[in-house]
């Protein structure tokens, strides 16, 4: 049903789908940058569930309230308390570690409304968890959206960031104001 629904928001979208392959059976850590709207939630799900992945997504704990929060968990969702969101890599790492497979979309900027640095937590869990990282964007520009390259971080920021950057370079988000430059805050030692 869901891959059928899929096909079809992509049959009527006036937005194109171009991904690269990705094993949906396989997990990993997919990026969802520039994220500057709620529309990139719809292209996340139309993505996944096209694809076939198993998918898990982090979102601001106030969406797993009621009435949307079982409905946000049935998509897969995890909770994060940003007024604490140091266990969300914990937790995360705990569940690859005990067997669960599947891709955790991180929106690293963190926030729609902009911010000077990218959260580095998709970072640290790809690291700690040893999962690839699949970079999928959003670009305005030329009205696409998907699944980028799949990518192992080397452990050297900066580096690791240079190849991410040089991805996004001129992709914007829904809203372009609000698009920002990757850059994680590690990088300025």
């Amino acid at each position: 049903m869901k891959r059928a629904i899929a096909r079809l928001y992509w049959r009527l979208s006036r937005w194109t789908l171009r991904s690269e392959p990705v094993d949906p059976r396989g997990a990993g850590i997919m990026l969802g940058a520039p994220h500057t709207s709620n529309w990139d939630f719809v292209f996340m799900l139309a993505i996944a569930w096209k694809d076939g992945f198993k998918l898990r997504f982090l979102g601001k704990h106030q969406l797993f309230k009621k009435p949307f929060g079982t409905i946000m968990r049935a998509l897969g969702g995890i909770p994060v308390d940003r007024r604490d969101p140091s266990t969300v890599v914990a937790e995360v790492v705990e569940r690859v570690n005990a067997g669960e497979r599947f891709h955790l979309v991180i929106t690293p900027e963190g926030t729609r409304t902009g911010a000077p640095y990218w959260r580095s937590g998709f970072y640290r869990i790809a690291r700690e968890t040893h999962l690839p990282v699949t970079l999928g964007y959003v670009d305005r520009n030329t009205m696409t959206t998907g699944l980028g390259p799949t990518i192992e971080l080397t452990g050297d920021v900066v580096a690791d960031m240079d190849v991410i950057r040089a991805f996004y370079q001129g992709k914007t988000g829904v809203r372009p104001a609000r698009t920002i430059e990757p850059r994680l805050r590690d990088e300025e030692g």
